[in-house]
C-alpha cells in the first residue's frame, strides 16, 4: 500500500543520502569557511571576516526559494537563464524534482547550500576592506544575476551550454572557476587593504585556520559524492577520487615550498588543499583514479606557480589586492579542472553520469579509440565553458560594483580599516580579561581603583 509521505517514485536511500550530503556541504559553509575566514585573517578582521560568512548564508537561502533556484533550474526564459518564481508551495516541493527519486524540496536545499558556498568564496577576495553595507547589497545581486546564469547555462537541462555537452561534474565551472574571476573582479573594483595590512597580515589563529580547512576538506565528501543525485556507484568513485586528488595536490604544494623555500609552510598546505579540491570538483566522477592522481600533481604544482611566481611579475597582480587568493586557488585551479575534464573523462563514467550519449569522452580516450573529432570537439566545448563564465563574471561584478558604489560607499573609511571590527561591528574576536573586558579598559579601571583606595 502506497503511503501519502512515500510516494512510488521515491528512494528512501537516495533521498538519506542526498539530504545529507548537503548539510554537509553546508557544514563546508557554516562552520568550515566562516572558522578558516575568521582565523586566517589578522585579529582586527576576525569578526567581520566571519559575520560576512554567516550573514551571506542567510540571505542566499531567501533569495534562493524567493526567486534564484528557479531561475537556476527551473522554466526557461531565455537560453541562459530561468524563470524567477518562488519555490515555497508545498505542492511545488513535494512533487518530484527534475533530477533524482526524491523530492523537489531535497533539490532545492542541496543546491542552496552550492549557491551559497559559491558567494562565501567571492568574500575571501576582499576580506578586511570591502564595506559590510555593500557586502549586504552585494549577495543578493550577484546570487541573482551571475550565479543563477551559470547554473543554468551549464547544469540545468535547457541550459545552452549543457546542451552544447560542457562537462561539469559538481561545480568546477559554476562555483569555482566563477567565485574566483568575480572575487577578483570585485577585489579590483573594492582596492586594497590598508597598506600596513597588507605588507603583513598573519592569522590570528593558524590552529583554528586548520579546523576550518578540515571541515572543507572533508565536506567535499557530500560536495562530489552528492552530484550524481543518487547513492549510486558513481558517488563512490567520485568521492573516493576527490580525497585521492586532495592529498596529492597538498603534498606536491609542500614539497614545493621546502624545495624553493626551505620552511613547510601550513597555509601554503591549505592552499595546495584548496586547489585539490577545486580542481578534482568538474572531474571527480569521470575519471579514473590514476587521472586524479596526475591532477593532483597538476593542481599542486600550476597553481603553486602562479601564485608563488608569476603573481609577483605581473603588475596586474600585483595590483589586485586579492586577500585568500582565491583567483589562484579557484580561478586558475577551476580552469584547470576544467580542461583536464576534457581530456581524462572516461568514456563508462560518462555514461554512469550523463546517460548514453557519445558526445562525452575524454581527449586520451579519443586518441585512443580513433574518435579525435569528438576528443577535440569536448576540448573547445571546455574552453567555450571557461571563457563563457570568465566573461560573464568580469562584466556582471563589474556593474553591480559600480552600482553598489552609487548607493553606499564600496570600502571602509581608512579610519575604520585602522580599528578593524571595533569600528566597523562594535566588537572584537577575543576578550583579553576577566569578564570579556578589553585588556586596556581593564588596565585603566585597574589603575583608577589603585587611586581611589590611596585617595
Amino acid at each position: 500500500m502506497e503511503l501519502e509521505s512515500s510516494p512510488e517514485w521515491l528512494n528512501k536511500g537516495d533521498n538519506s543520502w542526498q539530504l545529507t550530503a548537503a548539510t554537509v556541504v553546508g557544514l563546508q559553509t557554516i562552520p568550515g569557511i566562516l572558522i578558516l575566514y575568521g582565523s586566517i585573517v589578522k585579529k582586527k578582521w576576525a569578526i567581520n571576516s566571519s559575520f560576512m560568512v554567516l550573514y551571506t548564508f542567510a540571505c542566499v537561502l531567501l533569495c534562493w526559494v524567493c526567486w534564484a533556484f528557479q531561475m537556476s533550474f527551473g522554466q526557461q526564459m531565455f537560453f541562459f537563464l530561468g524563470r524567477p518564481d518562488f519555490a515555497l508551495d508545498q505542492k511545488y516541493l513535494l512533487g518530484q524534482g527534475f533530477a533524482g527519486l526524491y523530492p523537489r524540496a531535497t533539490l532545492v536545499f542541496f543546491q542552496f547550500v552550492f549557491a551559497a558556498i559559491t558567494v562565501v568564496l567571492v568574500a575571501g577576495a576582499v576580506l578586511g576592506r570591502m564595506s559590510f553595507k555593500a557586502w549586504m547589497l552585494f549577495v543578493p545581486m550577484w546570487l541573482t544575476v551571475s550565479y543563477t546564469v551559470g547554473a543554468f547555462s551549464v547544469w540545468s537541462p535547457k541550459g545552452f551550454l549543457f546542451e552544447a555537452g560542457v562537462m561539469d561534474f559538481a561545480g568546477g565551472f559554476v562555483i569555482h572557476l566563477s567565485s574566483g574571476v568575480a572575487g577578483f573582479t570585485a577585489a579590483y573594483w573594492v582596492g586594497p587593504r590598508a597598506s600596513k595590512d597588507r605588507e603583513r597580515f598573519p592569522p590570528n589563529n593558524i590552529l583554528l585556520m586548520l579546523a576550518g580547512a578540515g571541515l572543507l576538506w572533508m565536506g567535499w565528501t557530500g560536495f562530489n559524492g552528492g552530484a550524481p543525485y543518487a547513492a549510486n556507484i558513481d558517488a563512490s568513485l567520485a568521492i573516493l577520487n576527490t580525497h585521492i586528488c586532495t592529498a596529492t595536490s597538498l603534498l606536491v604544494w609542500l614539497f614545493l615550498d621546502v624545495f624553493f623555500f626551505e620552511k613547510p609552510s601550513v597555509i601554503g598546505a591549505v592552499q595546495g588543499m584548496i586547489t585539490g579540491l577545486v580542481c578534482i570538483t568538474p572531474a571527480a566522477g569521470l575519471v579514473q583514479g590514476w587521472a586524479a592522481i596526475i591532477m593532483g600533481i597538476l593542481s599542486g604544482s600550476i597553481p603553486w606557480y602562479t601564485m608563488m611566481v608569476l603573481h609577483r611579475k605581473i603588475n596586474f597582480l600585483i595590483y589586485v589586492d586579492d586577500t585568500m587568493a582565491v583567483f589562484h586557488t579557484h580561478a586558475v585551479a577551476g580552469s584547470l579542472g576544467g580542461i583536464l575534464t576534457g581530456f581524462f573523462a572516461e568514456p563508462r563514467l560518462n555514461r554512469l553520469f550523463f546517460g548514453d550519449d557519445p558526445r562525452y569522452i575524454g581527449l586520451a580516450y579519443a586518441l585512443k579509440d580513433n574518435r579525435s573529432t569528438a576528443g577535440f570537439r569536448q576540448i573547445g566545448i571546455q574552453f567555450a565553458g571557461i571563457a563563457f563564465i570568465v566573461i560573464l563574471n568580469v562584466v556582471v561584478t563589474s556593474a553591480i560594483c559600480l552600482i553598489i558604489r552609487v548607493i553606499v560607499p564600496l570600502r571602509l573609511t581608512d579610519e575604520e580599516m585602522e580599528i578593524g571590527d571595533d569600528a566597523v561591528h562594535g566588537e572584537e574576536a577575543y576578550a583579553l580579561w576577566a569578564d570579556g573586558e578589553k585588556f586596556e579598559i581593564a588596565q585603566r579601571n585597574k589603575m583608577f581603583d589603585v587611586q581611589d583606595i590611596e585617595s
